[in-house]
């Protein structure tokens, strides 16, 4: 095959992809199902708590490392999702990427505000970050499957959701600590 033809033939199939997403959504994930409201809760609430909950004076820094955290995941789950380990059956609108409830506000915002806490009040984040880790994992995940909303196939299992949720954290949580003393650094220049 060439690889114009290649090209063709990845279009079509991604076309019909398309469509039976679009199709799947409308009859099992649009305004009429309880799931749509459900996956429209997970995406909304934690943002409305963020707004009354962030530290304003912080804004840049926290909003920087949620951000990292909501990349960071939203990447990993459409690696797992399109491998087929970690399906979310249930979605806002099908051309978002499926798990952008939780990938966008559930866990970016939790972690987040524990960032938030444990910088405020000198807490180790490490730790933390190994509880919420564990609560997200192994009480989020599962009732999310237990109602239908994820699916676990392959040899996925909520073990690893647990550790990829402490590599993203804990990658942000460097990555934020390396931006500030840069951002230090250029003030004590100043």
């Amino acid at each position: 095959m060439s690889k114009e033809q290649y090209w063709q033939t990845i279009h079509k199939t991604q076309d019909k992809l398309n469509r039976l997403f679009y199709d799947y959504w409308k009859q099992y994930s649009d305004f009429g199902n309880w799931q749509f409201w459900t996956v429209l809760a997970l995406a909304v609430l934690p943002l409305v708590l963020l707004c009354f909950t962030v530290d304003r004076k912080r804004i840049f820094e926290l909003f920087f490392f949620g951000y990292t955290v909501h990349i960071l995941w939203t990447y990993i789950d459409i690696a797992l999702g399109g491998s087929n380990h970690l399906i979310h059956t249930y979605f806002l609108i099908p051309i978002l990427p499926n798990a952008s409830n939780i990938t966008a506000s559930v866990l970016p915002v939790g972690f987040l505000l524990l960032y938030q806490y444990c910088t405020n009040h000198n807490k180790n984040f490490y730790i933390y970050t190994i509880v919420l880790s564990a609560l997200f994992a192994f009480g989020l995940a599962p009732l999310e499957k237990s109602v239908g909303l994820i699916e676990a196939r392959k040899s996925m299992n909520l073990f690893y959701v647990f550790l990829i949720d402490l590599g993203v954290v804990y990658f942000a949580y460097w990555l934020t600590k390396w931006l500030l003393k840069i951002q230090n650094k250029e003030q004590a220049i100043d």
